[in-house]
C-alpha cells in the first residue's frame, strides 16, 4: 500500500525574507534578552544591597568590555521593544495595516531604536551631561 504525498509545510527556506519578518523575529528575541537583563538587574541591586565590595565586583564586571557589549545590547533590546511595542500598540486600532505603511512602521521602529540607543550611549559616555 503506497502512502500519499502529503503537502509540506512552507518554512523559512521558502519564503523572501521581509523586513515585516525581521521586526517579528526581533521583537520576541528582544523579549528574552530584556528577561535576562532583568535578572542582571537584580544581581545589580543584591550586590548594592551587600555592601562596597559586592558592588565594586558588580560594576568591575559591567565595565569590563564584555560587560559593556552586554549593556549596550540590552539598551538596545529594551530601546526596540519599546519601539515595536509603540508599533503595535498603534495597530490595535486598526491603524496602519496596509502593506505599505507595515512596511514603513517596521523600518521606523528599527531605525528609531538605532537612534534611541545611540542617544543613550552618547549620553552614558559623556557622563549624562547635556
Amino acid at each position: 500500500m503506497a502512502t500519499p504525498q502529503r503537502p509540506l509545510s512552507p518554512h523559512l527556506q521558502v519564503y523572501r525574507w521581509q523586513i515585516q519578518m525581521v521586526t517579528s523575529i526581533l521583537h520576541r528575541a528582544t523579549g528574552m534578552v530584556l528577561a535576562a537583563g532583568a535578572l542582571v538587574i537584580a544581581a545589580g541591586l543584591l550586590s548594592l544591597m551587600l555592601g562596597p565590595d559586592a558592588w565594586a565586583c558588580f560594576t568591575g564586571v559591567a565595565g569590563a568590555w564584555y560587560g559593556k557589549v552586554f549593556l549596550f545590547g540590552w539598551s538596545w533590546a529594551f530601546s526596540y521593544h519599546i519601539c515595536n511595542g509603540i508599533r503595535h500598540l498603534v495597530q490595535d486600532f486598526a491603524i496602519g495595516y496596509s502593506i505599505r505603511a507595515f512596511v514603513r512602521s517596521s523600518w521606523m521602529a528599527v531605525v528609531g531604536s538605532l537612534v534611541i540607543t545611540a542617544a543613550i550611549w552618547i549620553l552614558a559616555l559623556n557622563g549624562g551631561a547635556a
